[in-house]
């Protein structure tokens, strides 16, 4: 890159003085003297029409004329006529042999001489050779700096495998305000702050700053952007590298580039080095199966003297991030090292509301986009999908033509992120629809019917992204204990839709796989690492995390395969126990199962309204003429909306994302459905009767649920924002 700069820059002196070279040319050619011949230029001589002549070398003749405007001083810098001679010498034996008088018109006339100055031929002749000599020179040690240069930057490269490939940044602009939804991490990181500020504070008392942090958590929850708060709050220098970029094919480079960092960060101290995903350097020694002698440990023990060893210092801060604390090198996590480890969680309710104030900075909100709402529906969110779906509502704005974000393209934006976009041209088939309905009615069901099941939010048969549909329930609260009973009542409801196959279709389909699957991972947790089962008791026999191959792949498993058969029976036992429930309760419902069908294949999407309707005894008929009659008086409602470009937001209607019970065979996210942004869309397609009726409906349940929360609308509005959304959606395979 160098070399190739300095050629660029030789390249362009060059064309200047080439452009300049030109450019004097052509003013000389503007202002140049008429050229005349030789025999002209006498003949004007002799009548007396030149009053200045002046030789210049041995062939070239400069005149000015009589009368002319060019001053005798400007001369011969200017001239009026130039001619060329054949020498010097003939010139002058010409010029002094010229009469005292000359017959001009047949009448003699004195002849008036003009002034006749000459050049120094050789003064002339020795600077052209000198400047000729010298551009030769110059030239010459262009060249030669070019291939030196280039020679030099050919080894340069073979030899900047050592050097370190951080970037250094020393005007972060990132503060802790930056950073929203944890407070205990910034408590934590403060001090390093305090410390870079003012580090006698902490010597006087016999302190020390923690030599190195460690950022543990899920990807997404801000572990970089608290790397650059703490070196934007202390304002100091901040190298940024990533774990991977340490590591090559070549012996050495890697503890090289370890030293090299080192060695600039102690030119720009204080300093913070910051290493992201440093589970790619500093993974357990000795877990491979290239033996001590892998480059990557090599690079690992160059790093873990460099952080504790005999080079030390105080003003290094080291700051990592990792995802997989658990594989890192027991000699990295040591006291004197990485002293903390912070772990980054996803962030609460009340976490989530201000980092949609902090990502909503830079956008132009509605005045119907409430915080409060969208951060109850986004349970389990990290700042990363919160940042996102902002960014999706932002764009979705903008596809309509609108200037404002709606809180319609809030919750769209949530579904997107979940579940991916609508599949409306997807072409069903009737049996598909059929087989979805019943699926979909059956897990509504259950979940309506058991109370360690979270109320039912939503039910479609509207594909959206890899599902073809699904059923969303809302959490009343986010619980970090979960009880056997719910857990029972989870693993029914995802059998629910089998079971409804099976009693009405008097047939299975493979739309359950991936609720099956789901069930029967949260029954083997019970009784292998929950210690849930009477059976087995409270033993761990192994869980699910991820295998670390280097540590792991020579562990044994320290359970008989009498006990693991004893795991599989139990496991049986709770899908055959839940399973069975699950057709009782079905079948002591059959008639709802009938009507929730019926509405589904009218109306596409049902709510909460429409499931308490069904379980309060009313017909399909009564439930899709009150959702018919409802959507007629809400439908000048909707047309003022879209005049004026802002439409209030359903708070219940809005599905929860954090599970998702889907029919499909992979193990795609499930999806949602947004009734706002569906009411938009398909209120534009004239002649979509169906279409519009499901909008129509996604409208209409607003109002009802705020009826049913509170007499009151603007209390009702509040009830339903507060609650949290987990979306459970059973996928489907094709």
């Amino acid at each position: 890159m160098k070399t190739r700069k300095i050629i660029n820059t030789v390249l362009i002196i060059a064309l200047l003085i080439v452009a300049i070279v030109m450019v004097s040319i052509l003013l000389n050619n503007a202002n140049s003297p008429e050229t005349v011949d030789y025999t002209e230029l006498q003949q004007m001589i002799k009548s007396n029409g030149i009053t200045n002549v002046y030789v210049e070398g041995s062939y070239t003749v400069y005149a000015r004329k009589v009368g002319s405007k060019i001053e005798e001083s400007q001369f011969p810098s200017k001239a009026d006529y130039v001619a060329k001679i054949s020498s010097r010498a003939n010139f002058t034996e010409w010029f002094d042999s010229l009469p005292d008088t000359v017959i001009v018109d047949g009448v003699e006339t004195p002849l008036n001489k003009p002034t006749v100055s000459y050049n120094d031929p050789s003064k002339s002749a020795m600077w052209s050779n000198v400047l000729i000599t010298l551009g030769g020179f110059v030239l010459i040690i262009i060249m030669f700096v070019i291939l030196m240069r280039m020679s030099n930057g050919a080894n340069n490269k073979a030899m900047s495998f050592g050097k370190t490939k951080a970037r250094l940044n020393t005007d972060i602009k990132v503060r802790f305000s930056d950073v929203a939804g944890a407070d205990e991490e910034k408590e934590e990181l403060q001090e390093i702050v305090e410390f870079l500020k003012n580090p006698q504070k902490f010597k006087a008392l016999g302190a020390r700053v923690p030599k190195g942090v460690l950022l543990v958590g899920p990807p997404g929850t801000g572990k970089t952007l608290f790397a650059k708060a703490v070196a934007g709050e202390a304002n100091v220098a901040f190298f940024s590298i990533s774990g991977s970029d340490f590591v090559e094919m070549f012996v050495g480079i890697g503890a090289s580039r370890v030293r090299d960092l080192f060695d600039q960060a102690k030119h720009n101290m204080p300093c913070i080095i910051f290493i992201d995903e440093i589970d790619a350097v500093g993974r357990q020694r000795g877990a491979g199966l290239g033996g001590g002698n892998d480059e990557r440990e090599q690079t690992l023990n160059q790093l873990l003297v460099q952080m504790d060893g005999f080079e030390t210092s105080d003003e290094i801060i080291i700051m990592a991030a990792t995802n997989r604390a658990d594989v890192l090198d027991p000699a990295l996590l040591r006291p004197g090292r990485f002293d903390r480890q912070i772990y980054v969680s996803p962030p609460d309710v009340k976490g989530r509301e201000l980092i949609l104030k902090v990502h909503s900075r830079n956008k132009i909100l509605a005045p119907d986009v409430n915080f409060k709402t969208v951060a109850r529906m986004t349970s389990g969110f990290t700042g990363a999908d919160i940042e996102n779906l902002l960014n999706e509502a932002a764009i979705l704005a903008a596809r309509n033509g609108r200037t404002q974000i709606l809180m319609a393209d809030v919750l769209e934006g949530i579904n997107k992120v979940i579940a991916g976009p609508k599949k409306k041209s997807r072409v069903v088939t009737e049996n598909d629809k059929r087989i979805t309905a019943y699926h979909e009615a059956g897990h509504a069901i259950i979940a309506k019917t058991l109370e360690g099941c979270d109320e039912v939010q939503e039910v479609s048969i509207v594909p959206r992204g890899m599902a073809a549909g699904y059923t969303l329930t809302r959490p009343e609260n986010d619980d970090n204990h979960v009880t056997k009973q719910k857990l029972l009542d989870n693993i029914t409801m995802m059998l629910g839709g089998r079971g409804a196959e099976a009693i009405v279709i008097k047939d299975i389909s493979s739309g359950a796989s991936n609720d099956i699957q789901r069930a029967t991972q949260i029954a083997r947790n019970m009784v292998a690492e929950w210690g849930m089962s009477d059976e087995i008791g409270n033993i761990y026999l192994g869980g699910s995390q991820e295998v670390f191959l280097g540590r792991d792949y020579q562990q044994h498993s320290y359970s008989s395969e009498e006990m693991a058969g004893k795991v599989d029976a139990e496991i049986k036992k709770i899908m055959d126990g839940c399973y069975k429930k699950a057709l009782d309760i079905l079948n002591k419902n059959r008639s709802i199962l009938e009507n929730m069908v019926k509405v589904l294949f009218e109306k596409d999407t049902i709510y909460t309204d429409e499931v308490d309707m069904l379980f309060n005894g009313a017909d399909a008929k009564e439930v899709i003429d009150a959702i018919n009659a409802r959507s007629k008086a809400e439908m000048p409602a909707v047309i003022t909306v879209k005049k004026d470009e802002a439409k209030t937001s359903p708070a219940k209607a809005e599905p929860d994302k954090k599970e998702i019970k889907s029919e499909n065979s992979d193990n795609a996210k499930s999806e949602t459905e947004n009734k706002d942004a569906s009411l938009k869309d398909d209120e534009k397609k004239d002649g979509a009767k169906d279409a519009q009726k499901t909008a129509a409906e996604s409208k209409v349940k607003k109002p009802t649920l705020k009826e049913k929360d509170k007499t009151d609308k603007k209390e009702s509005v509040k009830n339903s924002e507060s609650e949290k959304k987990t979306v459970n959606t059973e996928k489907k395979e094709d």
